[in-house]
């Protein structure tokens, strides 16, 4: 298995896979209110069996070249993810997301891993459009696209039924030559 550092001796990014789901779901009872705020992941893995159906559903998107699921460890525990939501190398398009539990919060690892995934995306695999979807209140995931120069495309109204609300979902973007000229700076 590989695994990125992300700045520092004590944080990288790693595969998630099936074979994690004790981990995993350790890492989301820790971080379940914080994480369940606005994503749903949440509560898609509440339990050992449904965080084992979770990180195969991505094993599957990842065989199939349609998803992938990587965790971020900080000194040996799992803290966080990122992921391709979905992947279509097909029509050049992707659309990653996050999570973290609170104690990896504000140490820039979402930041430097949602990097390593777009460089993939768009240097090595061609992608030319990167998605970022996020709930209008959710402000910590949209300083993340902020921070990485995503540009905010607009608004979807009461798109996101959760938990009995309707969230507004923000759709931002950055462009694989707008990466490229961001990467060189």
């Amino acid at each position: 298995m590989f695994a990125i550092p992300l700045g520092d001796e004590t944080a990288e990014l790693r595969p998630l896979e099936p074979w994690q789901a004790e981990e995993f779901l350790a890492h989301m009872d820790r971080g379940r209110e914080f994480i369940g705020e606005f994503i749903a992941l949440a509560d898609a893995a509440k339990d050992l069996d449904s965080a084992r159906a979770f990180l195969h559903s991505y094993a599957e998107k990842q065989a199939a070249g349609g998803g992938r699921i990587y965790g971020i460890w900080m000194d040996g525990t799992l803290v966080g993810g990122v992921l391709f939501r979905v992947f279509d190398a097909a029509l050049e398009y992707c659309e990653v997301g996050c999570w973290l539990e609170p104690a990896a919060v504000g140490k820039g690892l979402v930041t430097r891993a949602v990097r390593v995934l777009i460089d993939w995306a768009v240097i090595d695999r061609g992608i030319h459009r990167v998605e970022w979807m996020a709930a209008s209140g959710n402000t910590a995931s949209l300083n993340v696209a902020k921070r990485i120069g995503m540009t905010r495309e607009g608004v979807l109204r009461d798109a996101f039924p959760y938990r009995g609300v309707r969230h507004d979902m923000e759709v931002w973007s950055v462009l694989a030559p707008e990466w490229r000229e961001l990467r060189n700076r």
